[in-house]
């Protein structure tokens, strides 16, 4: 029974019917049960049509080339992936022979001596000589490409492919400078060594690459056995090296083997072909811009006069090991990826394997950059070929495993789709095919059944991994901080790193040296982490005021998180992520104290959009759920401080980070001052029987969402009316639960709630209802109480009791007329007597922020003054917010708004000022520091530098001598 055209389609033939009448030409049974053989075939139509040539041109192998032969197998994969051998060995069935073999790699000398061998017989010309060659190179390809071709795994065989490309290409290299001795005479008198670069140093050669190579010579011997002149060597070295590139390059009617590239030497195309090792020593040293040196970086003997070519490497590899710390390395780095994608045409970037983003170049550049950064200390992580880098990288913790598995297959799968379009018509090109059944041949050639979609599917998803992690490591800030150190501060003697740890700015060098020590020492793949981390850490601990404190925190930190696998990585892998913990390690003490308890809160640096300061709801939301989960009272309050430390450490983070402005930090501060009260009454209220619901009013800087990190909650309380008699007792109860609760000492910051300012202050109930809260302050309410009662709001609890309180409290916050004259003096009065004993004694006003001249207390009492003098007839009057009122009495022009500008930049100073003194010493204090150190480090935090505390103090000092005299004018009415 004959092969029909639907079973060829069937098995993947395009021209099905072509290739049916094909068929009947071959000497093989009719019923098709050989057509297993093109099953795994790039291209099968072409496969087929060159058998059927083969046996039509060359019958004597028709019995040998049976179906059931491994030698018939490999052929037809060959003839199917490579229209090119193919044609060869059609036109040299001769090398058929190397197929009957069964596929291995070959030793590198055995590879040279064939090659060698077909070219240097006796009674060749040398034009049949360079023939040879050039079809020794095919017989060679033939054999590989079958090897290549016809393994299960390809991606994984694709390392061991290039390597003995890279070995053929070191015996043509070699027999190529033999047939050029030929040409030149006195070639004795130079000793030609040839450099591989690229690829081809590396030992991971293209099928069919640019072969770059660099030409170092030293002067040999005359007939007498005399050394000659340098210059006589050059001159003979430079003809012996045209005449090879030459040899390789040229095209004849036996092919050609593929171009030398000479282009990366010293100066170019522009520069001599040849140099001595003198010479090359001189640029090297000297002139070589940055990009050689990462050229340089996979150098290799390949051909001619081994030690010579020694020689050259030993000159360049110590200065290629120190690359990484030359002036604008990273820089020009990165620029130069840049510049290569920008040349890619348009109609070509979605197609480019090589060059495009995600493509080869850029798994090759991350791999080099880290390499030629991290290299100058550790030689584990010199090698040459890129997958063997990646590996060490890998291995050494230098590249997260998950991240070293997706580039390096990543890799892999791209090489093998270059190997694949390379070798079908063996020209130079990095780009998929643009045409369906290109697509189609290809995919079928790396074992991929879904056709043109497929493969090209694959190659983008390959690329977004690739530009995802490329992106995230090429451009790290922890390889940037690497590169600012040098190799001797790599490889310090230990009083030597006292020395440099001194001059970074630590105080104690030894405890530092016991803290590197304990987190750097081992063999574990923690320790090597921490080796990489060390020396940026330590530069960017540096930066901030306290690198020695930064240090022991970050060591604790460490320990605390060295059975959480993640918390390294992410510090390699996000340089951002450790840089930010150091400056934060070495800047705040508050931040500091919330991370030693809660350690695992770093994961939320890595990201900004985790230090978004969450809303009231979510909050509310957050804290019930994990409220929920406790039946013990006491649990429950201890998950929901632990909640609310969480928050704390993102607001303060985002805050030090200045991802937040001083009004965010206000209200984030507030919304989490409401949730935990709210769901902590929530708590409290599930221990009581038939529990009355209780509201609370939040006041002053709560009240008015302007809360500081040092602020307490000033509240008031009510219940709802109740018909129960014990809704009073129980309200208090549950009141004094709920501070006791919040308040205690713990491991967890204590919220304290000060009840002072509700009705008749210390002396009055803790808890009133609602109608007895109202009744008070229709009745005997003073005018420092309505005072309190501007920036009253919703503070937790039951919303309607607090929003009927304050609906009919509203004539007292915003009294029809404004105030009496007796009512302004009474407030007068207040503020004296309140700064007159709550100053501290001995301390000097001016460096108070809140009491003395111009600090927080001038500005709220008298943006408040003017709220009940004017708000009954301005609505737009009545907010809480101090610098909203403000903002609003100058627009509505009852405050001069130059005056307005004096009084709210004096405010929102000092309160930096006051979130800066809680952020760097951990307790919050009103008063200026005297210590130097402090005032330094609020300087750095408030982004003003070390050398830079005189002159924030004197900004504060004028700040407040223009708000003193505002209020002078508007609160005292002094002229």
């Amino acid at each position: 029974m004959s092969t029909t055209p639907g079973e060829l389609a069937r098995r993947g033939f395009l021209d099905a019917t072509a290739s049916a009448a094909l068929v009947e030409r071959l000497p093989w049974p009719q019923d098709g049960g050989w057509l297993d053989l093109f099953d795994t075939v790039a291209d099968p139509d072409l496969a087929l049509a060159s058998l059927v040539r083969l046996f039509d041109e060359h019958p004597e192998w028709a019995d040998r080339l049976t179906p059931d032969e491994p030698l018939t197998h490999r052929l037809v994969l060959v003839l199917g992936g490579s229209q090119a051998l193919a044609q060869h060995l059609l036109q040299q069935p001769g090398d058929l022979e190397v197929l009957a073999e069964a596929p291995r790699r070959h030793p590198a000398a055995d590879i040279a001596g064939a090659v060698l061998g077909a070219c240097t017989a006796d009674g060749l010309s040398q034009t049949q000589a360079i023939d040879a060659l050039k079809l020794a190179n095919r017989r060679e390809l033939v054999r590989i490409s079958a090897r290549d071709l016809g393994h299960p795994e390809p991606e994984q065989v694709l390392p061991d492919i290039a390597a003995e490309l890279a070995d053929l290409a070191d015996a043509v290299l070699q027999a190529a400078l033999e047939l050029a001795r030929r040409e030149v005479v006195g070639h004795e008198a130079t000793r030609l060594a040839v450099i591989g670069l690229g690829k081809t140093g590396a030992g991971e050669l293209n099928y069919i690459s640019d072969v770059d190579v660099l030409f170092v010579a030293e002067p040999g011997t005359d007939a007498d056995g005399a050394e000659v002149s340098a210059d006589e060597s050059m001159r003979v070295a430079t003809r012996l090296a045209a005449a090879l590139t030459r040899i390789c390059s040229s095209h004849t009617a036996a092919g050609s083997i593929w171009q030398v590239d000479a282009a990366l030497r010293p100066e170019g195309k522009a520069g001599a072909l040849v140099r001595t090792l003198s010479s090359m020593r001189a640029y090297y040293e000297k002139w070589a811009s940055n990009w050689e040196f990462q050229a340089m970086l996979k150098a290799r003997v390949v051909a001619g006069d081994a030690e010579v070519g020694q020689g050259f490497l030993d000159i360049v590899q110590p200065l290629v090991w120190r690359a990484a710390e030359r002036e604008h390395f990273l820089v020009e780095t990165q620029a130069m990826r840049q510049r290569v994608i920008d040349t890619i045409p348009a109609k070509e970037a979605d197609r480019e394997i090589k060059l495009s983003s995600g493509g080869l170049r850029d798994t090759e550049f991350t791999v080099q950059l880290l390499q030629l950064v991290h290299g100058r200390a550790d030689d584990r992580l010199r090698a040459r070929d890129t997958l063997g880098a990646l590996k060490a990288l890998v291995d050494h913790g230098y590249i997260g495993r998950h991240d070293g598995m997706e580039l390096g297959t990543a890799y892999r799968f791209q090489r093998l789709l270059e190997h694949r379009v390379q070798l079908y018509r063996l020209r130079r090109t990095h780009l998929l095919p643009s045409d369906h059944d290109g697509l189609r041949r290809l995919a079928r050639s790396v074992g991929l059944r879904g056709g043109d979609d497929e493969v090209t599917a694959q190659f983008r998803q390959s690329a977004q991994k690739v530009l995802r992690l490329h992106r995230r490591i090429f451009y790290s800030p922890l390889v940037e901080a690497a590169t600012r150190i040098s190799s001797q501060e790599m490889a310090l003697s230990p009083q030597a790193a006292r020395d440099r740890l001194r001059v970074l700015g630590f105080s104690d060098p030894d405890a530092a040296l016991r803290h590197i020590q304990a987190l750097t020492s081992g063999l574990s793949r923690g320790a090597e982490i921490q080796h990489q981390l060390m020396p940026a850490m330590l530069g960017w601990l540096a930066e901030a005021p306290s690198p020695d404190a930064g240090l022991l925190a970050f060591r604790q930190v460490s320990e605390s998180l060295s059975s959480s696998p993640w918390y390294l990585r992410t510090l390699r892998d996000s340089g951002t992520t450790a840089h930010r913990l150091a400056t934060i390690l070495s800047s705040s003490r508050y931040v500091v104290d919330l991370l030693k308890r809660d350690p695992e809160a770093v994961q939320l640096m890595t990201d900004d959009a985790d230090l978004v300061p969450r809303d009231l709801e979510p909050l509310v939301t957050s804290m019930r759920s994990v409220m929920q989960r406790h039946a013990d009272i006491d649990d429950a309050v201890r998950a929901i401080r632990a909640q609310r430390r969480r928050e704390l450490f993102r607001i303060s983070v985002a805050d030090l980070l200045g991802l937040v402005d001083l009004a965010t930090v206000g209200r984030a501060l507030s919304a989490l001052t409401t949730a935990t009260v709210h769901v902590t009454l929530e708590a409290v209220a599930r221990d009581v029987d038939r529990p009355p619901w209780v509201g609370v009013l939040a006041l002053g800087r709560w009240g008015g969402r302007e809360q500081s990190y040092g602020s307490d909650a000033d509240a008031i309380f009510v219940h709802a009316d109740s018909d129960d008699p014990e809704a009073g007792s129980k309200a208090t109860a549950m009141v004094a639960k709920l501070r006791q609760l919040l308040g205690a000492p713990g491991s967890d910051p204590a919220l304290a709630i000060d009840a002072d300012l509700r009705p008749e202050g210390k002396s009055g109930p803790m808890v009133r209802s609602v109608s007895s809260t109202i009744a008070y302050y229709g009745r005997w309410a003073d005018t420092w109480e309505a005072q309190a009662l501007l920036r009253a709001e919703f503070g937790g609890g039951h919303r309607d009791s607090v929003e009927r309180v304050l609906a009919e409290v509203s004539g007292l916050r915003w009294p029809e007329g404004g105030l009496t004259r007796a009512q302004v003096s009474d407030i007068r009065k207040l503020k004296a007597r309140m700064e007159s004993e709550r100053l501290p004694r001995g301390q000097d006003p001016r460096r108070h922020l809140k009491l003395g001249p111009g600090g927080l207390s001038d500005v709220e009492w008298t943006v408040q003054l003017h709220q009940l003098l004017h708000a009954h007839d301005h609505a737009d009057l009545r907010t809480t917010s101090t610098l909203q009122a403000l903002e609003r009495l100058a627009d509505d022009r009852l405050i001069d708004p130059l005056d307005a500008e004096k009084l709210a930049h004096s405010w929102e100073l000092a309160s930096r000022l006051r979130n800066a003194i809680v952020l760097t010493k951990g307790r919050a204090s009103d008063a200026i520091p005297t210590d130097a150190r402090d005032l330094a480090a609020m300087s750095h935090l408030l982004g003003r530098g070390f050398g830079q505390a005189s002159e924030l103090l004197e900004e504060w000092s004028r700040a407040a001598r223009r708000s003193a005299r505002v209020t002078d004018r508007l609160f005292w009415s002094r002229s």
